[in-house]
């Protein structure tokens, strides 16, 4: 698999992950939901890391990679959507259903819908300058 097929796979998957996270938030599963939207996020992180030509092998990347990512674009919005909606649903797997809303989900995986959208400009085949 070449460079490009596999920033390609990235996006397509985060966008399959997001149209899962719904699917299971409309079916009352706010558990895989809640992983979902944080694998959405995730697996466009991979994508901009690939085309970009940065390093991310590591969970702790990620946010390295959305720094990164904010600086280029110039857009404070992406490390913040980061920072509360896709590591609250990252947290969200984790938690008894008790403590989970639909709706709070909801507008989470809504945020990294966002940030999908912000950083896919990023998965272009030329890193930016």
């Amino acid at each position: 698999m070449t460079e490009d097929q596999a920033v390609r796979d990235y996006v397509q998957q985060s966008r399959e992950f997001l149209q899962k996270a719904r699917q299971y938030l409309a079916e009352d599963d706010l558990h895989q939901a809640s992983e979902k939207g944080w694998g959405a996020a995730s697996h466009m992180a991979k994508a901009v890391a690939n085309a970009q030509g940065w390093s991310y092998r590591r969970h702790d990347e990620f946010g390295q990679v959305l720094h990164q990512a904010m600086v280029l674009l110039a857009d404070d919005r992406i490390f913040n959507l980061w920072r509360k909606s896709a590591n609250d649903l990252h947290g969200f797997f984790y938690e008894r259903k008790m403590f989970l809303f639909p709706e709070a989900i909801k507008g989470d995986l809504d945020d990294v819908e966002l940030m999908l959208d912000a950083l896919e400009p990023l998965t272009a085949d030329k890193p930016w300058p």
